[in-house]
């Protein structure tokens, strides 16, 4: 249980190594993918391929994603069982059973999705947009918090500097949680998945009753898709800000909502989609929610 990296013989080639006729074999760090199947009561919800680890932190999060739950009085309990059936079944580690407390109704048939989902998209396989646009118990977009844009071009600093698997392997996704007021770094998660590392920073703070979480920005490695977004809302995240560009459904899912959404967060430059006002800036600056601050990037990740 928890096995997070693994070691794997790989042929190095590098054409300008004389020293090894330009290939040589050596061991390599991996980030471990497995499934991981979460039940609520015994009954399967879903599947998804995440990094072992905090497992219990990524079933509370996609519980609130999906609207399930909201509060931390609402989840009793978890625990790791066998596979299906789990009679005799030898325990993996990959299969989660939910409890959720008296009274807590379980999830509508509608919410089920007991099939394969991706490490790089949460929502795929869902019938249609509507599907994914769940209500949120939180009022995001009357969060007044706001955040200095000196500070924020620091995360992404701050958010690779924590990333101890990446460091080894270069090949997980991350997800922080930052208190727009002080910069303090609440929580950061790694995973395959970049929806799964979210998931695993809301499920940290159901279980440690802080939902929901006004006054907070989301810094993600990669890029802002629609999922991210609802995931941010849900948990009642007022900023999301990401290294890489946001889609067109995220932006447009973000002023629905109220969120701010800052996309291509590099260096001292920075593009903000959506309700910038709560981004100042020492300089004047447009009031347009298409605010450009140090001009703008593209970017395939």
């Amino acid at each position: 249980m928890g096995r997070i990296t693994t070691r794997r013989s790989v042929m190095r080639i590098a054409l300008d190594d004389a020293a090894h006729d330009g290939a040589h074999r050596r061991l390599d760090t991996l980030a471990v993918e497995e499934p991981l199947e979460i039940r609520v009561g015994g009954t399967p919800l879903a599947i998804t391929m995440r990094t072992p680890g905090t497992d219990v932190e990524l079933a509370a999060g996609f519980l609130v994603s999906e609207g399930v739950i909201g509060s931390g009085e609402e989840f009793q309990s978890a625990i790791h069982c066998g596979g299906p059936g789990t009679g005799g079944v030898e325990n993996t580690y990959n299969v989660l059973d939910v409890a959720l407390a008296p009274g807590v109704p379980p999830p509508a048939p509608d919410v089920a999705r007991a099939f394969y989902t991706t490490s790089s998209c949460g929502v795929c396989g869902k019938a249609s947009i509507d599907a994914v646009e769940t209500v949120s118990r939180y009022d995001v977009a009357g969060d007044p918090v706001v955040v200095d844009a000196a500070d924020l071009v620091t995360y992404p600093v701050r958010l690779r500097e924590k990333q101890d698997v990446f460091e080894k392997t270069g090949g997980l996704h991350a997800a922080a949680l930052f208190d727009a007021a002080t910069g303090e770094l609440l929580v950061l998660r790694e995973d395959v998945g970049r929806h799964n590392a979210v998931d695993k920073v809301v499920g940290w703070a159901l279980l440690n009753d802080r939902l929901p979480l006004r006054g907070t920005v989301l810094q993600v490695s990669g890029r802002a898709s629609f999922e991210l977004v609802q995931k941010a809302v849900m948990a009642g995240i007022p900023i999301l800000a990401a290294v890489s560009a946001p889609s067109s459904l995220a932006a447009e899912l973000a002023e629905k909502s109220g969120l701010t959404l800052v996309g291509f967060l590099r260096g001292r430059s920075m593009n903000v989609y959506a309700h910038s006002h709560r981004v100042t800036v020492s300089q004047t600056a447009p009031e347009d929610d298409a605010l450009v601050m140090e001009g703008a990037g593209h970017d395939s990740s």
